[in-house]
């Protein structure tokens, strides 16, 4: 693979995208074509949009998508579909990969047009997603699957912190009533046993008054429901 990618001698440029590559996604490139076009932004060569990242963003969407379902899946394996949903939609969804592409300093090997006034971060997320197709195409999932999950989550991701806001709402509308001097309290209004699998409803009292409800696998993910519906009625989130 070294012999093929160095055969022929390589530009500044694509000496720096290979290095670039191999630090931040672990990923040895064969065919760099993929790639150029991945760090390729559409106002870069305007005369010909079909040699600009979109399509490899697309391509690169799903894989992060299926990436992230599939180790959520395994890694969560007592949550409910809701969950994974909601912590999946947080690590790729636009903010968190311009996120994750900013820290990666994509934008020092981006080809765009520098005289346009453009979102950086947003072609950095763009380009971040492009680059991860462009991996699948070089390399397969498995390629992908190791660069996002042993560089990319392991540097760029923090999973902890986006699990903390995801089940802070039950804090959060404690130290709201604490405040206010309220008094709140969970029930267990509906407790049921589908398929072998408890499922439970759960309703948040403020003053013997009922706020939100919730509904989980369990009676922390409804309690979480319950308190996030609450916050949101109460113009507090």
């Amino acid at each position: 693979m070294l012999i093929n990618l160095f055969s022929k001698k390589k530009t500044d440029d694509e000496l720096k995208l290979i290095k670039f590559i191999l630090l931040r996604f672990g990923y040895r490139p064969t065919d760099l074509k993929y790639f150029i076009k991945a760090i390729t932004h559409k106002s870069y060569i305007s005369a010909e949009p079909s040699l600009s990242n979109e399509r490899l963003e697309f391509l690169g969407d799903a894989m992060l998508d299926a990436f992230v379902a599939d180790f959520l899946f395994k890694r969560f394996s007592d949550e409910d579909e809701g969950y994974l949903t909601r912590i999946k939609s947080k690590i790729v969804n636009r903010k968190t990969l311009s996120e994750i592409g900013e820290a990666m300093g994509i934008r020092d090997i981006l080809r765009y047009n520098q005289a346009r006034s453009i979102n950086l971060a947003s072609l950095e997320g763009n380009a971040f997603e492009a680059i991860v197709g462009a991996i699948y195409l070089d390399g397969g999932y498995e390629s992908v699957q190791n660069s996002v999950e042993n560089f990319v989550f392991r540097k760029y991701v923090n999973l902890n912190r986006l699990l903390e806001e995801e089940i802070d709402f039950k804090s959060k509308l404690f130290i709201w009533c604490q405040k206010k001097k309220l008094n709140l309290d969970f029930e267990v209004i509906k407790e049921t046993n589908q398929g072998g699998s408890w499922h439970y409803e759960v309703e948040t009292n403020i003053n013997q008054l009922m706020y939100g409800r919730g509904k989980g696998g369990s009676k922390k993910i409804a309690e979480q429901e319950a308190a996030k519906e609450t916050l949101q009625l109460l113009g507090e989130f």
